[in-house]
């Protein structure tokens, strides 16, 4: 019982992670209605400017400069190439991000290389005992900052006005821009947040238990995707439980690793995949997603 509780908490606190990730892609497609393909790149670039200026200028303001690179990658993505694209389909642009991502991601690993690069956070390798169960210190921040960020983006986005106007692009962009809405606003600022809560979850991916900043973070971003497509792309909710049940499975699937070895290995890391694909026959527009109308 021990192992699975703290298997659980565990889960539970990366799940919160994983949501940041899946908040992004569903503030990007709530405000453009396309699936960005780049946040692996865009959580790679805000881990990539922490690790390299925290020697130089701390923790704490290398943690706001990679928050702020990784949101102005995404703006920059954003107006510089999608905006220019003159594609009326929504796939085609959701292809182009994810040529955007090959490209800004083999830059990225270019400059890493072989190296693990520490983040330099100010948890290091504690941890924190609840009775039998033991939890890395940095899995509780995680829980609590994820927790804090989900919640203040959810008032935001139902009671300021970028909210407001978030909802109405998402509802009719057409009459929502004849009633004043700057669409390009509103689609810049959503590749920003996306970014910002990139770097974020990026900070947490690669500290204490994992060893650092390596080439294969960029991968823990695509598992994020399952979680948004199993919540909901349209959903807000939706991407707090996909997240959530997408980190508690992994774990469980991967502590219990050895009991399920007649699955094969790996086992943790397809699971997510396979409970998108599993929801996704059951409930195709996800748990929390809105159902398109169809003509009978």
């Amino acid at each position: 019982m021990a192992v699975f509780l703290e298997l659980l908490v565990n889960g539970i606190s990366v799940g919160a992670v994983y949501a940041l990730i899946a908040l992004g892609f569903v503030v990007i497609f709530k405000a453009t209605e396309v699936v960005n393909f780049t946040h692996a790149s865009l959580l790679l670039a805000g881990g990539y400017v922490i690790a390299r200026l925290h020697p130089l200028i701390g923790f704490w303001a290398a943690l706001a400069a990679g928050i702020a690179a990784a949101a102005v990658v995404g703006a920059l993505v954003e107006f510089l190439i999608l905006r220019r694209a003159h594609v009326g389909s929504r796939g085609v642009l959701a292809i182009v991000t994810i040529g955007v991502d090959i490209l800004l991601t083999t830059e990225l690993t270019r400059q890493i290389g072989t190296e693990v690069l520490a983040l330099g956070d100010p948890w290091g390798d504690r941890v924190l005992h609840f009775g039998p169960v033991t939890v890395a210190e940095t899995r509780v921040v995680a829980l609590v900052v994820a927790a804090a960020l989900i919640v203040a983006f959810l008032l935001a986005f139902k009671f300021t006005g970028w909210g407001v106007a978030m909802r109405a692009t998402a509802e009719d962009a057409e009459t929502a821009a004849l009633m004043g809405v700057r669409l390009g606003r509103v689609s810049l600022s959503a590749w920003a947040v996306a970014g910002a809560l990139a770097a974020v979850a990026a900070m947490f991916l690669c500290v204490f238990p994992t060893p650092g900043l390596d080439r294969g973070t960029a991968a823990a971003a695509m598992k994020a995707f399952p979680a948004a497509i199993l919540g909901g792309l349209d959903s807000t909710t939706g991407a707090l439980a996909g997240g959530l049940i997408v980190g508690v499975t992994e774990t469980l699937m991967s502590g219990y690793q050895s009991e399920l070895a007649f699955l094969g290995r790996g086992i943790g890391d397809a699971a997510p995949f396979l409970v998108m694909i599993v929801i996704l026959l059951l409930r195709p527009a996800g748990l929390f997603g809105t159902k398109e109308p169809a003509r009978v």
